[in-house]
């Protein structure tokens, strides 16, 4: 596959606006952009105020995905009904394990690191260990490459 010389830039780009969201929260909220803190905000899971400024944040998100979407498409596999309950259990999965760690990689990976915060730093390594002998373990099971 030879990619575009140009290919650099869309990963660019999202990194950007990715940093400028987050140190734009930091500034006029006064608060971390960790993505599971904001949804337990929105859904009224955690004390405090800024349930509003939580959904804006996460409707910013959504908006931006679907505008980078229209922009530069990528092709998106089919989804089955195994497949949706697949990422349901997964989502719920992802979610009680950023409760039980305090954040998730929105959180302790892009804020957190940013901030040089040696919890981040041990939950970020912590996260990327484990996703690497995740993947180490389902090419062992299934094979070959997920």
């Amino acid at each position: 596959m030879t990619l575009h010389p140009l290919a650099w830039y869309w990963p660019l780009l999202g990194g950007v606006m990715i940093g400028t969201a987050a140190g734009a929260y930091l500034v006029l909220a006064g608060r971390i952009a960790g993505v599971s803190g904001l949804l337990a905000k929105t859904l009224g899971l955690s004390e405090g105020d800024g349930r509003g400024i939580a959904a804006l944040f996460l409707a910013g998100l959504a908006v931006a995905s679907g505008l980078a979407l229209q922009i530069k498409p990528i092709p998106l596999p089919p989804l089955s009904v195994n497949g949706a309950m697949e990422l349901v259990a997964a989502g719920l999965l992802v979610g009680y394990g950023t409760r039980l760690g305090a954040g998730c990689t929105s959180g302790h990976g892009v804020c957190g690191l940013s901030r040089a915060s040696p919890r981040s730093m041990v939950a970020t390594l912590v996260f990327m260990l484990m996703g690497m002998a995740t993947v180490a373990l389902m090419r062992m099971v299934t094979g070959g490459a997920p």
